[in-house]
């Protein structure tokens, strides 16, 4: 009985090893370190160059909280903490930051009273010793306005008189600044694209096409030499009757060069395209992106598009309804729902150059509260939800479209909710935060993962084959990461199939390391 005993235990074992090994990844936990800033928001996880990270934070302090100035962490390859700097700045409009050569470089809008103008100001210092300096790249003339960054994913306002964008390519050599300035009769719009060596590469004088139109650029992909940009956007329509079954704007790509720009519409007829993505594909340009058979974003399938990079000619277009599967997968055997919200995530491009591209169901909900003084204090609610993910091949037609079951909401700090998705050759990897044991089993076909209401959190995986066949698999364990993990905003090493993971509560920090074995 006993050696019986022992073959079961060992059975029982290997089964677990086996079970382990589906989703081959391993984690290291860094050291805890003390934090005193409890407060915080992480705003950007670079590398450093040499196998650490770089990481920056904003900070409140106060009774009533403010932003203090923004806190930098550098972390070696062993995630052990070098050194940290409190760079003390207040009543500053955060645009960006990013880690070039040994720089770290802060994005800032500012506005100058004394020029009558705004100003793009990089405050720039080695991370090996601290300095920071000021250069400033850009100088745009206008009044001041309330909210000069254009920030909203689905309401724009052109009104105000200055309204500016900033995008970064999917590398993050590169950034483009729109800015569109309204005075009386005056109105201009002007697009200028930098590296980020804060070189000045292109600008380009995009005001004639704003007579009829207003434009919010939403993603941008450059080049590998960086010497053409393509930008898409939605075009809003100014003065145009509309018909009941019309949108009062169209998706646009818009290509600079040194050269000048040159635009092309995607406006078929009964086709409404949503939030299309720019990408090259070797020689390549193409499109991907939702679209809505209504002008009311319900949308019910994948758009693809390949361009003409010469002549911005539409080569090829391709409209994909979603499958049954898909809907079986979101909504189980529910007919009554509609899939709508979906803000573009990430895009990967397989070496067989398939396209593998993947976007989550964002909105926010709106309530009156009364605090403890009596007064009504507006509260918003950011829900991040189902992620969808879709295969592309090389020549646009669509493999699979998947759907995951997530439900997250939060007023707080973004980046422990949502998700990040990692790929492994044919296969995709998402990683979720969650207190819940285990996903939540809504039918044979579906699952749901659910936000929990635990203090720690587990981190599940869950893969994607070639095949679009789902798999997941709890890889980090609550009782292990006693931290929460940042998990939508990891440094992802794809040389060495690696992400690190900030984890932080009150006072305490760490990173974590998972690798892809």
């Amino acid at each position: 009985m006993r050696y019986r005993n022992i073959l079961l235990l060992f059975f029982f074992a290997f089964i677990s090893f086996v079970k382990a090994q589906e989703i081959p990844v391993s984690y290291t936990f860094g050291e805890k370190y003390n934090d005193k800033y409890k407060y915080s928001n992480l705003l950007t996880t670079a590398s450093d160059g040499n196998g650490g990270s770089i990481l920056i934070r904003s900070y409140f302090t106060g009774i009533i909280l403010k932003p203090r100035g923004y806190y930098i962490e550098h972390y070696n390859s062993d995630l052990e903490l070098i050194s940290e700097y409190n760079y003390k700045l207040r009543d500053s409009n955060y645009v960006d930051a990013f880690v070039v050569n040994g720089i770290v470089n802060l994005l800032f809008l500012e506005y100058s009273y004394r020029t009558n103008s705004y100003e793009y100001v990089v405050h720039k210092s080695p991370f090996a010793n601290f300095n920071f300096t000021k250069e400033k790249i850009l100088s745009i003339e206008s009044d001041a306005v309330e909210q000069p960054l254009d920030r909203n994913y689905f309401n724009r306002n052109f009104s105000s008189g200055f309204t500016t964008t900033v995008l970064f390519n999917k590398k993050r050599t590169a950034f483009a600044i729109s800015s569109h300035h309204k005075k009386r009769s005056d109105n201009k719009h002007f697009i200028y694209v930098f590296n980020t060596s804060l070189e000045k590469l292109m600008e380009f004088d995009f005001s004639s096409e704003i007579e009829t139109k207003n434009y919010a650029f939403e993603n941008m992909e450059t080049s590998n030499d960086l010497k053409e940009v393509y930008l898409t956007a939605k075009a809003y329509f100014k003065k145009k009757r509309f018909a009941a079954t019309e949108r009062k704007f169209q998706y646009e790509l818009v290509q600079v060069t040194s050269d000048g720009g040159k635009v092309q519409a995607f406006n078929d007829p009964g086709k409404f395209p949503e939030a299309l993505s720019p990408i090259v594909v070797g020689d390549k340009l193409v499109c991907v992106g939702f679209y809505a058979n209504r002008k009311d974003n319900r949308y019910n399938g994948i758009a693809y598009f390949d361009v003409n990079k010469n002549t911005m000619e539409i080569n090829d277009k391709k409209y994909h309804a979603f499958s049954n599967q898909f809907m079986l997968d979101k909504f189980g055997r529910d007919e009554n729902n509609v899939i709508k919200n979906l803000v573009f995530k990430g895009v990967e491009v397989t070496k067989d150059k398939n396209i593998l591209f993947n976007a989550e169901e964002y909105f926010v909900t709106s309530s009156i509260q009364r605090d403890p003084t009596g007064s009504s204090v507006k509260i918003s609610r950011y829900h991040y939800n189902d992620i969808v993910s879709v295969k592309l091949n090389a020549e646009g037609d669509m493999e699979w479209a998947r759907n995951i079951n997530k439900s997250e909401v939060t007023q707080g700090d973004p980046a422990y909710t949502s998700y990040c998705s990692y790929t492994k050759g044919s296969d995709t990897f998402f990683f979720i935060s969650t207190a819940s044991e285990n996903p939540q089993q809504l039918s044979d076909e579906r699952i749901m993962f659910k936000q929990g209401l635990g203090r720690n959190r587990n981190i599940f995986v869950i893969k994607l084959d070639a095949e679009g066949r789902m798999k997941y698999e709890k890889v980090i364990d609550n009782q292990e990461a006693r931290l929460p993990l940042m998990v939508s905003m990891p440094l992802i090493d794809t040389v060495n199939d690696k992400l690190v993971f900030y984890a932080k509560r009150g006072g305490k920090k760490q990173l974590v390391k998972v690798k892809f074995d």
